[in-house]
């Protein structure tokens, strides 16, 4: 019995490293110092540290007067909302809304001459654009002081916290991703606001239901709504707070104290702050940038044909109210490639070698299809109707829309869309059957009273109808897949023909025209278009996101020299030149610390072989651990390593082109994992402060080292040759 006491005892996890409570948390970081300087130190570490932080991130602002690499995208879209003209994008708007914002506030109107965020390009005098770096800087600074909390919420001892931002501070890829005008930084930081909240989440867990605790869940749920907003990577975070959230519910579940009332409201409260407020978030900041884009720009092809009419100075909606043969249409689809019909002369490579037929977000001639007697009906009313069989052809190729059974070349499992033949040549697979789905009524009240009866509901008119079109042959339906054609293809959107599914939310059968052109028919100049429906122009931008994203791909044909791999990552083999490398220009080189990279790649691993152990001691009954303890073990260690995995495995298995920044969150997470672990390894034994001070030395000499890296370089790159460290380093090369 004593034996098997001892024996218990050695194998236990000390108290000093997995306490759970808020008064363990605080007793056990002041038990080395007196309260007064506990207090001190509460309010003048995170002070230095800011401070500190900010130095670093708004140094030398002014050094580059050129668009800096990604500078080229988000800068012209955050001048975009100056200028009120809308754009495409495939992140969410907060950040770019956020970039805009800077530009505003540094006094930029959106407009000056011939200027358009060309990369490499000189900013003009007019341009103050280190101020507008100077705002966005301040996103990267406060993650500093948000890890210092962080770390001091979630019960590390004060020695890891400081270890732990430190490291964050001193990150040489998050300084150097501060000083530009990015969304990086504020990617970071509301990633940094959600483990913050979660950690404040589970200080409280044993006040459920209080003020406080309805208080920081709905804080939680809003920076959620942020994060998500700046990025879809933040959906990342947001699964590690629905995997807390998940063990937190299994667990009560479990509970001796189980009540079903009570069970249900706490399921009842999450829902309701992790999950609706977030999207009421997400949703209000897709209002509030359909509000501010409300000229015709460069993106407005990717929005709905009726909220395209209701812009100012629009040159959609005034159009002939009814389709006849013999009108010049574009046809947008409202599925999960919401673009225009299009088609070129370029050819499928292989299949029927035909005429590629696509989606396309841009508008030009290649979107105009001619309205022709179909080849299996000659006789026609005087306008188009629910039922008619036409054939669509291309105006600039003279080709017929035409499907045949042949395999697709991206989605195979459905038939290719091609152009084929001309007016003479071509047969009844040329021929689409009209079936009209939806009709909206016009928004003059006067107007719209008239519109009853089936000349208005069988008859297709341009936008506000939305129709499928079968093919007549085969029975499919033309459709989008989301998918994108290869470099042959443009990375266009794939089109094909397939069985309509039926499904209530899949709309990639829908159709409906937005230009028209008849010169035999009149414009009827008391029309009003209806308003556009909000949420059908949410969702079809999320669908337009969805499809650019997925274009993102490696080109097997052109070689990408910043790309780079996911295995890269966790060993910093790579980093990325910013800008040109050129001896007249200061030059930044995108490359996580390696101390702090090397070393917490090295935890990560530590971390697997720490909980494997405690989990057969546990299953060998040698390990005794309080619920104060397993908590701890979780918070400060199994909700660090999950946040890493889940913002690193997704590059591993997505097909996207990828670059070192994207690593930059997981790193965030992997931080934490290695404060755990030298806490865990060095514990509470005398040696611990010195364990800390080489730690400590090392990321200080090795930032102090390479921080040219991050704070610009001047002159030639030649002279910081003894950077090059690795292979994969081309600072000097």
């Amino acid at each position: 019995m004593l034996r098997q006491r001892k024996q218990l005892q050695d194998e236990t996890v000390s108290k000093e490293h997995v306490e759970g409570s808020e008064n363990a948390q605080a007793s056990a970081q002041t038990t080395s110092v007196w309260p007064v300087l506990a207090a001190l130190e509460a309010i003048v570490g995170p002070i230095l540290l800011t401070v500190l932080a900010a130095y670093l991130r708004l140094y030398g602002l002014e050094k580059n007067p050129y668009v800096v690499w990604d500078e080229a995208h988000f800068g012209k879209f955050g001048s975009q909302y100056l200028k009120h003209e809308y754009y495409h994008d495939v992140h969410p708007p907060l950040g770019k809304m956020l970039c805009g914002l800077s530009e505003y506030l540094a006094g930029f109107n959106g407009s000056i001459e011939n200027f358009n965020f060309e990369s490499g390009s000189r900013y003009p005098v007019a341009f103050h654009y280190a101020l507008v770096r100077w705002y966005g800087s301040w996103f990267g600074t406060l993650v500093v002081p948000v890890c210092y909390f962080t770390c001091k919420q979630m019960g590390y001892s004060l020695l890891t916290t400081y270890l732990i931002s430190l490291m964050c501070c001193l990150e040489l890829s998050y300084i150097s991703l501060s000083k530009f005008i990015l969304l990086d930084s504020s990617l970071l930081f509301f990633t940094a606001t959600t483990l913050y909240c979660l950690a404040k989440l589970h200080s409280l867990r044993n006040r459920e239901f209080s003020t406080r605790w309805i208080g920081w869940l709905c804080t939680t749920g809003v920076s959620i709504g942020c994060v998500c907003s700046v990025k879809w990577v933040g959906l990342f975070v947001t699964t590690l707070v629905g995997l807390y959230t998940t063990l937190e519910l299994w667990l009560k579940f479990w509970s001796p104290s189980f009540k079903l009332h009570r069970y249900a409201k706490s399921w009842v409260y999450r829902v309701a702050g992790l999950i609706v407020l977030p999207f009421l978030v997400y949703l209000i900041f897709f209002k509030i940038h359909f509000g501010l884009l409300y000229k015709p720009g460069s993106g407005t092809g990717s929005l709905s044909s009726l909220y395209q009419a209701s812009m100012q100075d629009t040159d959609v909606g005034n159009y002939p109210r009814n389709l006849a043969i013999g009108s010049k249409v574009t046809i947008r689809s409202q599925g999960k490639s919401p673009n225009l019909l299009h088609s070129h002369p370029s050819r499928y490579p292989a299949g029927s070698e035909q005429h590629q037929v696509t989606t396309y977000g841009f508008k030009d001639a290649n979107n105009n299809f001619v309205v022709r007697p179909a080849r299996t009906q000659r006789n026609y009313g005087p306008f188009i109707q629910d039922g008619d069989a036409v054939r669509l052809q291309h105006e600039l190729t003279g080709a017929n829309l035409h499907s045949h059974a042949i395999h697709a070349h991206v989605s195979d499992r459905y038939w290719e869309v091609s152009g084929y033949g001309d007016e003479t040549v071509g047969d009844a697979k040329d021929d689409w059957v009209v079936e009209i789905v939806e009709q909206l009524h016009s928004g003059n009240k006067s107007y719209a009273a008239t519109e009853n009866g089936p000349e208005f509901y069988n008859t297709v008119h341009p936008l506000t109808t939305t129709f499928k079109l079968r093919h007549k042959v085969l029975g499919c339906y033309l459709a989008t897949t989301g998918e994108s054609y290869p470099t042959w293809g443009f990375k266009q959107g794939e089109v094909v023909c397939r069985p309509d599914t039926k499904l209530p939310f899949d709309r990639s059968t829908l159709w409906n025209v937005e230009m028209h052109e008849n010169d035999d028919l009149a414009v009827e100049s008391d029309y009003v278009y209806p308003s556009p429906r909000f949420l059908v122009d949410f969702f079809m931008v999320q669908h337009g996101m969805l499809a650019s994203n997925n274009a993102l791909v490696p080109d097997v044909h052109k070689h990408d020299e910043i790309a780079s791999f996911w295995w890269q990552w966790p060993f910093a083999l790579v980093g990325l030149r910013m800008c040109s490398w050129g001896p007249h220009v200061t030059k930044y080189y995108l490359l996580s610390h390696p101390f702090t990279t090397w070393f917490s790649t090295a935890c990560l691993g530590g971390f697997v072989l720490l909980a494997v152990r405690l989990l057969l001691l546990w299953q060998r009954q040698q390990l005794a651990l309080s619920a104060d303890q397993l908590w701890k073990l979780t918070i400060c260690g199994a909700v660090p390593f999950a946040g890493w995995l889940l913002h690193y495995f997704p590059f591993i298995v997505m097909g996207r082109v990828t670059y070192v920044h994207h690593y930059m969150p997981a790193l965030y997470f992997a931080m934490y994992v290695a404060g755990f672990v030298v806490e865990y390894v060095a514990g509470s034994s005398r040696a611990r402060y010195a364990v800390y001070g080489v730690l400590y030395a090392l990321v200080g000499y090795l930032f102090w080292y390479f921080s040219p890296l991050c704070l610009g370089m001047a002159g030639r790159a030649s002279e910081y040759a003894y950077l090059n460290w690795l292979p994969g380093w081309n600072i000097a090369k």
